[in-house]
């Protein structure tokens, strides 16, 4: 436990902590002073002040500073104290506790060419070098590579967040050991990928129809704000020599349809009556991104697209997040139908789980199938083809309830639970909560499909598929602090606890089953050279009613107000069983500002003060993070990469 520095203490000892990196100044004079300043100018200001849980009745703000280490990756935690406090914001590792499921977590900034692999301590294991941006997911496979999706440069076909179209698997050095592009005038693969057990990766893509073919097939054209759009398909490739594949089975959401529109057209039928299959005419309800939050988005490095031919060539570094010539939330992003953001695998099962954004929904699909047979309504391990096998989260979308049967807004991240963890079977998914009734919120929800020994799901005719509320679920205590709006997941762990990724925030913090934080951890890393005109990682997102998300010593998920419920929702009971090493991110470059308590940032330290020069308003250099994942020592691919280095350098506890 570190003990706090009163601001007389901190004059007469004449120094001041660094809060991104931990390195003492200790020209007090040169630094402390403005920094001293600049606190009580925050005071000053009207800006929102963290309090420590054991709190005295309000004085007068007395500022305090948490006394850190020299490493931005060792814990710190603050004790009590009965005066407010003015929290330093901080990145690296933010709390550890024995509580932990020790091993290595893995993730890859949005606005970084570099995926990163940490220990408990959050200090970096490995890092793995590319020529491209994410395009949103990464692996750790068995061998010590990595799978990851890029951003396909001068992609004039495609725009949209989640962006991707290329594939690469990297070994532990950086060097490409095979890569696959699925971005044409035709299709582009975006958010997320899924390694098979025999070597095939499963991909995400969006194919393009005309307005044409839409309407032909029973769309409503006064649903189609432009020339196209876009349904998701499924790809299983076949990775072949060092570049290339063979796509060796295929579903597409376009050969699953049903409308009520247009008695002459194809697909006709009563929804409420097929909920195997999608309709046609289904619109999210939530309101669509202005253009000012698409312009957020991209400098979050989510949204990409649409970009000149000779974008982000390889040796010029990330191509450029501005507007395209279609204009930002212009006809060609809303032509993403489903917007489909996640993909997981159940070998056992031989089914494939989807997270459908635009539906509010989780889909399951027979992976059993050929492709023939999953173009078609039979076939395949469970007899029904393509057709869903089963979906929830939004009966609406099927004409089976209304709006308080919704569960699921805007989710993203949805897995199965693997067999021997708590909760083994049921599927976990991050609920972002836009267009959540009231104020919006996140949760983790975690519920149990209704499936039979042979794996199909029950469902009563005319009835929403079960089950009609989540088995447990984890909001913060003042459920409104916990939010947001776009990307984010969650991983169930081997000793039952939670790995969240808070994905705006850049923020992955683990929790019990009884929702006490036990590791917090905000992205140390962004990129300060590569970038070309109109590449956003300096300025980042304006932070806004979009993002909300609080630390331990805020009142939030770890430490709830007085009066406010414990921080998860109670569970219910369950029913089923160069590459290599880098310099510390202490260097500059390295850690930056996260927001302070709600998302707003304190304004910068005079002259830009030991973080650097200003960012303008709320700018996250880090930008966002899609996904969070924790490795277990035991992990082959995490013994494969250990192996070269010494253990007295990295220790997974």
């Amino acid at each position: 436990m570190e003990a706090l520095v009163t601001d007389s203490e901190f004059a007469t000892k004449g120094h001041a902590v660094h809060a991104t990196c931990g390195i003492r100044c200790r020209r007090f004079t040169a630094v402390g002073l403005p920094l001293l300043a600049w606190v009580f100018a925050v005071h000053a200001a009207g800006q929102e002040v963290s309090r420590p849980a054991e709190s005295a009745p309000a004085a007068a703000p007395v500022a305090t500073w948490a006394h850190e280490q020299a490493s931005p990756g060792a814990p710190t935690e603050q004790q009590p104290s009965s005066e407010p406090v003015a929290e330093l914001p901080k990145r690296g590792l933010i709390l550890s506790t024995e509580a932990t499921y020790a091993g290595y977590t893995l993730f890859a900034p949005l606005n970084s060419t570099t995926t990163y692999l940490v220990d408990m301590q959050g200090k970096l294991v490995h890092s793995w070098p590319s020529k491209y941006v994410p395009g949103q997911a990464v692996y750790l496979l068995d061998d010590g590579s990595l799978l990851r999706t890029a951003r396909q440069p001068g992609n004039r076909h495609s725009e949209g967040g989640g962006i991707g179209g290329r594939i690469e698997r990297l070994a532990p050095d950086g060097k490409v050991l095979w890569d696959f592009v699925y971005a044409d005038e035709h299709h582009c693969q975006h958010h997320d990928i899924k390694p098979l057990p025999n070597g095939h990766v499963l991909l995400i893509a969006w194919e393009k129809k005309t307005r044409e073919q839409a309407i032909a097939a029973g769309r409503d054209p006064e649903d189609l704000p432009g020339d196209e759009m876009w349904p998701d398909c499924v790809i299983e490739v076949e990775p072949e020599g060092t570049s290339g594949g063979n796509i060796v089975w295929e579903w597409h959401v376009w050969d699953h349809l049903v409308q009520s529109l247009d008695k002459d057209k194809p697909n006709y039928g009563v929804v409420a009556e097929h909920p195997e299959l999608v309709d046609l005419n289904y619109q999210r309800r939530a309101p669509r991104e202005t253009p000012a939050e698409i312009e957020r988005l991209r400098s979050l490095g989510y949204v990409g697209g649409d970009e000149p031919e000779d974008a982000g060539d390889a040796d010029e570094g990330p191509p450029p997040f501005g507007p395209g010539p279609g204009g930002p939330g212009g006809p060609r992003m809303m032509a993403d139908w489903c917007h489909t953001n996640s993909i997981d695998y159940n070998a056992k099962l031989d089914q494939i789980a989807l997270s459908v954004h635009t539906f509010n929904e989780i889909w399951i699909i027979d992976h059993s199938t050929t492709t023939q047979e999953a173009a078609g309504h039979a076939g395949g391990r469970y007899g029904k083809g393509g057709d869903l096998l089963y979906r929830w989260g939004n009966p609406r979308a099927y004409g089976a309830g209304g709006a308080k049967d919704q569960t699921l807004f805007a989710q993203h991240d949805a897995r199965w639970i693997p067999e021997g963890y708590s909760g083994s079977g049921h599927l976990l998914v991050f609920n972002n909560g836009t267009g959540r009734p009231g104020e919006p919120y996140s949760s983790i929800v975690e519920f149990a499909p209704p499936i039979d020994a042979a794996g199909r799901y029950r469902l009563e005719p005319g009835k929403a598929y079960e089950p009609a509320k989540p088995s447990w679920e984890y909001a913060a205590g003042n459920k409104t602090d916990f939010f947001a709006s776009h990307i984010s997941g969650a991983q169930r762990l081997p000793n039952g606890n939670t790995l969240i990724c808070s994905g705006e925030a850049a923020r992955i913090f683990e929790v019990t089953a009884e929702g006490k934080t036990v590791w917090d951890y905000v992205n140390p890393y962004f990129e300060r050279e590569g970038p070309r005109e109109g590449f956003g990682p300096f300025r980042g997102p304006p932070r806004g009613p979009r993002f909300r998300d609080r630390r331990p010593g805020d009142a939030g998920p770890d430490r709830p107000q007085p009066g406010d419920d414990a921080g998860a929702t109670p569970p219910q009971s369950r029913d089923g069983a160069g590459g290599g090493r880098v310099d510390d991110p202490a260097a500059p470059g390295g850690p930056d500002r996260p927001p302070g308590p709600r998302g707003r940032r304190p304004p910068g330290p005079p002259g830009g003060g030991p973080w650097g020069p200003p960012e303008g308003p709320g700018g996250d250099p880090g930008g966002g993070v899609f996904r969070a994942t924790r490795l277990g020592a035991d992990h082959p691919g995490v013994r494969q990469l250990l192996e070269a280095i010494p253990a007295t350098e990295s220790n997974g506890k």
